[in-house]
């Protein structure tokens, strides 16, 4: 998948690149949970989501390339570590950040995707959106939570 996502990426991504390259290794149902304070936060279901995904992650970096990639785990639940190398759009600002995600695959296909990311106030300010960012609820949790179907 991942060098699907990077076929995909360099065939101009959004807009430019079929979803089609992608397809295949996610199921029809898959559900993709990103951190509410990220300029692409929410849940993204659904091949359609996915594509609107890409596009949103596609507004917000300019350049986000995986400087390195570790399998930790594989099977069921899969996890991999990857270092990022990326510019905002917005700033100019680049960054170099670490994400963990868990992979959950069913019947071959990844049916969900959950990154963490380490500091994502860094990366929303190097995106230029803090002002944007939900308040919490007073028990650390965000009063707002994004579908995206």
């Amino acid at each position: 998948m991942y060098e699907a996502e990077a076929e995909y990426l360099a065939a101009g991504g959004p807009g430019r690149a079929s979803f089609d390259v992608l397809a295949p290794y996610f199921a029809p149902d898959v559900v993709l949970h990103q951190a509410q304070a990220l300029p692409y936060g929410g849940t993204w279901r659904g091949h359609a989501g996915m594509t609107r995904f890409f596009v949103a992650m596609s507004e917000t970096w300019e350049v986000f390339d995986i400087a390195h990639q570790e399998f930790l785990a594989l099977g069921e639940v899969s996890v991999v570590h990857s270092d990022i190398r990326a510019r905002a759009r917005a700033t100019g600002s680049e960054l170099a950040f670490p994400i963990l995600q868990t992979l959950t695959v069913r019947a071959g296909r990844i049916a969900e995707v959950r990154p963490f990311y380490w500091d994502t106030a860094r990366i929303a300010r190097a995106c230029d959106i803090t002002s944007r960012i939900p308040r919490g609820d007073g028990r650390g949790v965000a009063s707002l939570e994004v579908e995206h179907r």
